[in-house]
């Protein structure tokens, strides 16, 4: 739960950038709800470690930022081709070395570009509904100090009950009954293929897909890469036609699994698939509710709960891409050229980002080359 209620507004923002109708915002939910049962649920029955997966939050914020009036078809076609390169990632070993050798710094700041400009509509947020935003902002960082991992979870059911209390919800506001998934037959188009697709897949290698395995070896297993990459590629493909963007490995969730308030028995926590597959399948179910609530909160809330939410990842991002002192220049150059929001000949700001910081740093290395 507290993975699904950190994130899902910024689930929603992604759906929204890219045209999606209420019930399609609803599949899209619904989708990766499924996606995340299903896929963890094999893998972790059938290597008896838990792997759990998760939806792209980067990848959903890039999404957002990097549409460039894209249409939802060409976006599920642009899904399809990430979730494609995901499942070949392991099985094509020039292709796998090409991505290895973007520097981890170039990859942490696209990604702290992407998620700054979130973060950044906070203020404004407060500004716009101080007697909102004001009280999720100090609630936030209080919890951030005592129990870090609950604060957006309680901040998303606090803006909820204020948005509520204060009749911001109208009389016939929300419905419950069960999710349909709606199919949209997806398109490909060039241009939304390299300003949302590459670097889709991209993000979510460099902040899913890595550090998820890292959490997972750092806890004594040995997960299986490939298959793990196959299975939540092959996922992505599927689902993307009812709107899911990214099933990938899990990181934070993976660290609460892993340890031993899971099960005292490192062999027996790849039980927590069961629970998982019931409780996503339950939330899927019900994603048409989940999208109704939270799509009728005022804009100022919304952009500020989701700016609170990925908080934490944009400092990830720039420790990272600030890391090692002889990248900081072609770090700082690919985090500014993603903040900008550029769009050119229709793709996006986190591909030119991306592009950017690349030919710099290989012109760099070339001239330590020839000066050694």
């Amino acid at each position: 739960m507290c993975g699904f209620a950190s994130t899902i507004l910024v689930i929603m923002e992604a759906a929204r950038a890219v045209g999606a109708s209420p019930s399609q915002q609803a599949s899209w939910a619904a989708a990766l709800c499924f996606g995340m049962a299903i896929t963890s649920f094999i893998l972790s029955v059938r290597y008896r470690m838990p792997i759990i997966t998760a939806w792209s939050t980067p990848g959903a914020a890039l999404i957002a930022t990097s549409t460039s009036g894209a249409s939802y078809a060409n976006a599920l076609g642009a899904f399809v081709v990430a979730g494609v390169l995901m499942a070949i990632c392991e099985l094509i070993k020039p292709f796998e070395k090409a991505i290895e050798k973007i520097p981890a710094s170039i990859a942490a700041a696209m990604l702290a570009g992407v998620l700054f400009h979130y973060c950044l509509g906070v203020p404004g947020a407060a500004l716009a509904m101080p007697q909102f935003v004001l009280p999720l902002i100090v609630v936030f960082f209080a919890l951030r100090l005592l129990i870090p991992l609950y604060a957006v979870p309680v901040i998303v059911v606090l803006g909820v009950a204020l948005a509520a209390f204060s009749g911001s919800f109208a009389g016939n506001c929300c419905s419950l009954g069960l999710t349909a998934m709606e199919w949209t037959t997806p398109t490909f188009d060039e241009r939304t293929i390299i300003g949302i697709g590459v670097p889709l897949f991209l993000v979510t290698m460099a902040s899913q897909n890595l550090p998820g395995f890292a959490v997972l070896r750092a806890s004594g297993y040995q997960p299986p890469v490939a298959p793990c990459l196959l299975v939540t590629g092959i996922g992505s493909v599927l689902l993307a036609p009812f709107g899911s963007h990214a099933v990938n490995m899990a990181a934070i969730t993976a660290s609460i699994v892993t340890g031993p308030d899971c099960h005292p028995d490192p062999k027996k926590r790849w039980l927590v698939a069961w629970p998982y597959l019931i409780l996503y399948g339950l939330i899927g179910l019900a994603a048409a509710s989940f999208v109704q609530i939270l799509g009728a909160l005022p804009s100022p809330l919304i952009t500020a709960i989701a700016g609170l939410a990925l908080f934490s990842p944009l400092m990830g991002g720039l420790s990272a891409m600030m890391k090692e002192p002889r990248d900081i220049e072609t770090a700082l150059v690919t985090f500014l050229v993603t903040a900008s929001g550029i769009s050119i000949a229709g793709i996006g700001a986190a591909f030119w980002g991306l592009m950017a910081g690349i030919v710099l740093f290989a012109a760099r290395h070339v001239r330590d080359v020839r000066r050694a």
